[in-house]
């Protein structure tokens, strides 16, 4: 499925296609919630994050620019993840996609309209604390180079200065679902449930949308 080039012939399919953001600070619980949305609601989940590793464990050159990128803490160009992204859905029959770890920046949110010609239909977010979500990355295990506490904390900080303003564009929009990630992966699930049954219709008033930033 090439979002991109199939032009005026694809646009009724295009149409059809359902596309849900996820985002959250890291170790919000994204990647074990998307699971689980995956699972019972029939979406294909692509984690950007995974895309992104995949193509660092690939020796490409471009894989070594964003080895690079992330050791630093900082986000992998615009241009680059929407290519990797869109290559990810390529081929994949599916007309719904629930995108883990994207947008990161108001770059992302830009280059995704004007590459796809498409938005969400919504975007959930997993609203954590700070402490909450250092506390799970720290004690995962995954083996990540980049769960160490200097770069988890680097990775508030551009959490907090670039994708929260995304949240805000969404949130003008109507489009943002809001959890509290902080609880436990069941009490989570039980509210995520909610908004992925009632879809378009779970309409929340703006005034309790109010994004809190994090206190780093």
């Amino acid at each position: 499925m090439d979002l991109h080039k199939e032009g005026d012939r694809g646009s009724a399919k295009q149409k059809k296609v359902k596309i849900v953001f996820v985002i959250g600070g890291p170790g919000s619980g994204k990647g074990t919630q998307c699971k689980r949305i995956a699972q019972q609601f029939g979406y294909t989940h692509l984690s950007v994050g995974e895309i992104l590793r995949q193509e660092i464990s690939s020796g490409s050159e471009t894989g070594s620019m964003i080895q690079k990128i992330m050791k630093e803490g900082k986000l992998v160009p615009s241009d680059v993840t929407v290519r990797l992204l869109q290559q990810a859905m390529q081929g994949i029959n599916s007309d719904k996609f629930l995108i883990d770890g994207f947008p990161r920046n108001e770059e992302n949110v830009k280059a995704f309209e004007d590459l796809t010609k498409m938005e969400p239909e919504f975007v959930l977010y997993l609203d954590c604390p700070q402490d909450e979500m250092e506390k799970r990355l720290l004690s995962r295990n995954e083996g990540r180079e980049d769960d160490n506490i200097e770069t988890i904390r680097k990775r508030f900080k551009v959490f907090m200065e670039s994708t929260l303003p995304t949240i805000e564009y969404y949130e003008s929009k109507g489009k943002i679902r809001k959890v509290d990630a902080g609880k436990s992966v069941d009490e989570v699930f039980e509210s995520i449930k909610v908004i992925f049954s009632q879809g378009k219709d779970n309409k929340v008033p703006p005034s309790r949308h109010k994004c809190k930033c994090l206190i780093l």
